[in-house]
């Protein structure tokens, strides 16, 4: 009983972390849940410390059951086209709602809508771009069985081909970028359009690019640069062995690619905490 009562007790302050504001004390909160899981198995086999150590690194590799049960047996358009569509219904993303106004009271105009299907996930973009500030904002909608969630990317070119992008996406990438894109991830808590605007020029000026040989955008092209950032990023993907073609001109995740997907995974457990 001694030992029942200790592991609720354990398991009650860890739920209590993980309930707080601050991000430090919910990670703390996550790592008792691990301690507790090692100090069920060390009661269990009677001090056993190495399985106990071991049962905590469990959680770990618990990603692989959905790596080689679905993502492994996935594939993929090689070439994936977007398609011109209504803007979804914003009641279902309240936080895209929100951005929208933002960028219509800062002076952004809307070009145009878009989505595709893409590894079972319905996704739907609305363009907005700035002519002075020189940069595109997509406004991204998800849709993925039950879960709906939204994010910000916004977007700058330069003269040499060089892409910036901050995005507010709230999970690790789940393929490699192109050399030529810099990719800037913050946290998804940041979801204000003038503070995401301001984390992506500093990331610009830090890449050592100013922000006067920034290109101006033209709006009647946006979809046909993400689709041709898509096929350069598959390329690219293709070329360093994390996904292989298969038939039907589709693509399928290699044995190298679902292991980069396990490191993602881990990258989100600890980030997400």
């Amino acid at each position: 009983m001694h030992q029942f009562l200790t592991i609720i007790g354990i398991i009650l302050v860890g739920m209590a972390l993980r309930s707080c504001r601050r991000r430090i004390f919910r990670k703390l909160g996550a790592l008792i849940y691990l301690l507790s899981t090692g100090l069920v198995t060390y009661f269990l086999t009677d001090g056993n410390i190495p399985l106990s150590i071991a049962t905590i690194f469990i959680w770990f590799f618990l990603p692989w059951l959905e790596l080689i049960s679905r993502v492994r047996k996935m594939r993929i358009p090689l070439d994936n086209r977007l398609n011109e569509q209504r803007r979804p219904q914003l009641s279902d993303f309240p936080e895209a709602y929100h951005t929208i106004s933002e960028l219509e009271e800062i002076g952004f105009e809307h070009s145009s809508d878009y989505g595709w299907d893409w590894a079972n996930t319905s996704q739907h973009y609305s363009f907005y771009w700035h002519p002075e500030e020189r940069v595109v904002v997509a406004v991204s909608l998800c849709k993925q069985s039950n879960i709906a969630f939204s994010y910000v990317t916004v977007s700058s070119r330069n003269s040499d081909g060089k892409i910036y992008r901050t995005s507010n996406f709230p999970f690790s990438p789940t393929l490699k970028n192109s050399p030529n894109v810099a990719w800037n991830q913050i946290a998804c808590r940041h979801c204000s359009l003038p503070s995401i605007l301001a984390y992506h020029q500093k990331f610009i000026q830090k890449k050592g690019d100013s922000l006067d040989t920034l290109m101006m955008p033209d709006p009647d092209l946006l979809d046909s640069e993400v689709e041709s950032d898509m096929r350069d990023q598959i390329r690219f993907n293709l070329k360093t062995g994390i996904i292989t073609p298969t038939e039907n001109d589709n693509f399928r995740y290699s044995f190298r690619g679902l292991c980069y997907l396990w490191r993602q995974f881990i990258k989100d457990m600890i980030r997400l905490s």
